[in-house]
């Protein structure tokens, strides 16, 4: 306990700035916080679906049926008709004949990337022989989730780090690696939330397949946003391959909790059986799980309300043009203005936050030394007036000169 208590000590003195607010409703995308009205840039719930009636009332009949929990594992008397129906409708919406429910999404990075290189060692407690021994080898984007990363560590296999979605550095490393023998799996974001850059699916892919690699794709924050039917990254290029393993949360653009992976059903059966997150844990609420058939619903039937975030993107990327901000990518409803010093990022959120805009200051270690961000996130239930009113307070801030990167 020594470290904690001298942590603890030394926060007294030096002061870690978060915003520690507490709040009285949820972004969609306005929130009420110490009774005031706040417009939230920041939010994860991307089509306002969090509170939609439908899935209130999806949740309320889940609630009435099943209780407010399952204290079950799945394999040990916890599996439900609700989480099978789920997983049918996430693996189609991915084009895959299955997908894996996990409780969250940080916990399915974990639980599938710390357990397939060691699936036929697992199996082998239920009598799988392996015909060849295999070394493994993960090839990460350096800017990937850190439960990502964190999944990768807990594996124990072998890990590179290639420079963010440069192709011809990765291709270096998968050719090292095939003269070590190595199996490669290639990992990447399919939307960084970061930066707002969108992972080159068809060159990964065309690696993936020229290098016999698993391809690992994090769809956290393209599931529901981009494709024509929200179907992510691979809708998006329109790119499908049996290489690819297309994780996605359910807590962002579909509004509720959990985390998933969209395989083959053979690769399903692998996982459910070796991975301890999986097997080891309770899956979602019950309710969450009705909840987010209503949410595949909408998805599928409401294409106006994903029309509207993208119309808002293109819209707040306008107004900010004559401000001579650096948008570091436009390519996603993700979208990092520049502001470069930390310190001087940090005042302009609480500015915006004194004006009712909330906007997360994002600074090292989850950006690069020298350049901080802020980091809006744009919402289909923006209305632009709300956009307007956080364009009008960028353009005062931007009128001080203090940015010290342009």
């Amino acid at each position: 306990m020594h470290d904690l208590s001298d942590i603890a000590s030394w926060l007294q003195h030096h002061p870690i700035y978060h915003d520690s607010s507490v709040h009285s409703t949820l972004p969609d995308p306005t929130f009420i916080t110490e009774g005031e009205s706040v417009v939230s840039f920041s939010t994860n719930n991307y089509l306002a679906l969090a509170n939609h009636p439908r899935l209130v009332e999806a949740a309320k009949a889940g609630l009435d049926r099943y209780g407010v929990g399952n204290c079950e594992s799945r394999l040990l008397g916890g599996d439900l008709e609700v989480y099978r129906e789920l997983e049918r409708r996430l693996g189609a919406l991915k084009h895959k004949s299955d997908a894996v429910l996990f409780v969250t999404g940080y916990m399915t990075n974990i639980g599938v990337l710390s357990s397939i290189v060691k699936a036929a060692t697992l199996a082998r407690l239920h009598g799988f022989r392996a015909r060849k021994r295999r070394k493994y080898a993960y090839y990460s984007d350096e800017f990937n989730h850190i439960s990502i990363r964190e999944g990768i560590q807990m594996s124990g296999a072998l890990r590179y780090n290639y420079r963010h979605c440069d192709m011809n550095h990765l291709e270096s490393l998968l050719q090292a690696g095939a003269v070590e023998g190595t199996t490669p799996i290639i990992v990447s974001d399919g939307v960084f939330s970061m930066e707002g850059t969108i992972a080159p699916l068809p060159e990964l892919v065309a690696l993936a397949e020229r290098f016999d690699a698993l391809l690992y794709i994090d769809d956290a924050h393209a599931t529901g946003i981009l494709g024509a039917n929200g179907g992510g990254t691979s809708e998006h290029f329109n790119c499908y391959s049996p290489n690819i393993m297309q994780m996605g949360t359910l807590s962002k653009a579909l509004g509720s909790i959990g985390g998933f992976v969209a395989v083959e059903k053979d690769v399903g059966d692998v996982i459910r059986l070796t991975s301890s997150a999986y097997g080891f844990t309770c899956p979602p609420p019950p309710d969450q799980a009705a909840a987010l058939l209503a949410a595949l619903d909408i998805l599928e039937e409401e294409p106006q309300r994903r029309q509207r975030l993208w119309d808002n993107q293109r819209y707040f990327i306008e107004r900010m043009a004559p401000l001579g901000y650096t948008i570091i990518s436009t390519a996603t409803p993700i979208l990092p203005v520049l502001i470069g010093d930390a310190e001087t990022c940090q005042r302009y959120a609480v500015e915006l936050r004194a004006e009712g805009v909330h906007v997360d200051s994002i600074q090292f270690p989850a950006a690069p030394v020298g350049q901080a961000r802020l980091r809006f996130m744009m919402n289909a239930g923006h209305t632009r007036a709300q956009i307007d009113h956080a364009v009008s307070v960028m353009a005062r801030l931007a009128g001080r000169g203090e940015r010290l990167v342009a």
